[in-house]
């Protein structure tokens, strides 16, 4: 098994420069850090390209046993030392296993074989949404929710930043998440008539007196300007979380629960 010490290996390097967005296209690849999400991974069957460990940053016993459940499914797996590993985290206080993933790309004609036969598709639209942490969030809410998938729209963070992929705690992998343009989604949307419910802050309606029932996308806008002027006119309805403090607004991944919830609640 390989073993690198050494902070300028080339492998090291490249760890480090996946940080960030170009590299992370350029190698059509992702980092997927920590002992959870990894796991989480493997139960989904997402290919593991190559992961890394160091036993001097592992947190339990159960490592060793992800390790090879890894390398079972044809993931190259090498060594680092501590500060190796410490150089490639993401984390303030890592856990010693890093992988890396291949990226992949849904598109809308994929979600149809998810949504055959559904009588009341269950979809969560966001705009925009600019922290990736928000972002992860969302998706966690999403998977709490049982929404059918996730559609991004016109996205200002990409869903394989590190912070996305670690406050979605893994969600990532069992939601379907498709990137697209708001014009073909609100297209798709109405040709198979799910109705599109948009929240923001000027509607006079209130999100538990709205029909969140059967066919529905739940429509979110991003954390500084809200939904956009198009989805605001293309929606079927709009609604609003009431306030009743000073603050205008609440932070996006919270309404977005507090909204998918009420959907919840009516849906059963």
């Amino acid at each position: 098994m390989e073993r690198i010490t050494s902070l300028q290996n080339p492998r090291v390097k490249q760890l480090v420069r996946m940080r960030d967005r170009r590299p992370r296209d350029e190698a059509g690849a992702f980092l997927i850090e920590g002992y959870r999400q990894i796991r989480r991974a493997l139960e989904k069957n997402i290919m593991l390209s190559e992961l890394y460990f160091s036993p001097d940053w592992f947190l339990g016993e159960n490592e060793p046993a992800l390790i090879e459940q890894a390398r079972a499914a044809g993931a190259q797996v090498v060594e680092l030392s501590k500060d190796a590993f410490a150089k490639v985290a993401y984390r303030e206080r890592p856990d010693g296993l890093l992988a890396v993933a291949p990226q992949w790309h849904n598109t809308l004609e994929s979600l149809e074989p998810i949504l055959k036969g559904k009588a009341a598709p269950f979809l969560l639209v966001v705009e925009a949404i600019e922290k990736p942490g928000n972002l992860g969030t969302i998706l966690r809410s999403a998977d709490a929710a049982g929404i059918d998938a996730v559609i991004v729209c016109d996205p200002v963070t990409d869903i394989f930043n590190p912070n996305v992929v670690r406050s979605s705690t893994g969600v990532l992998f069992s939601v379907p998440v498709v990137i697209a343009e708001s014009q073909p989604v609100r297209a798709w949307l109405r040709e198979r008539g799910i109705r599109a419910v948009a929240t923001t802050p000027s509607a006079t309606g209130l999100h538990y007196e709205a029909d969140l029932r059967g066919p529905l996308a739940i429509i979110m806008g991003s954390e500084q300007y809200g939904l956009s002027d198009f989805w605001l006119a293309e929606s079927d309805a709009r609604v609003r979380i009431p306030m009743a403090g000073q603050a205008d607004s609440l932070n996006v991944a919270m309404a977005t629960i507090i909204t998918l919830f009420e959907a919840v609640r009516q849906r059963r």
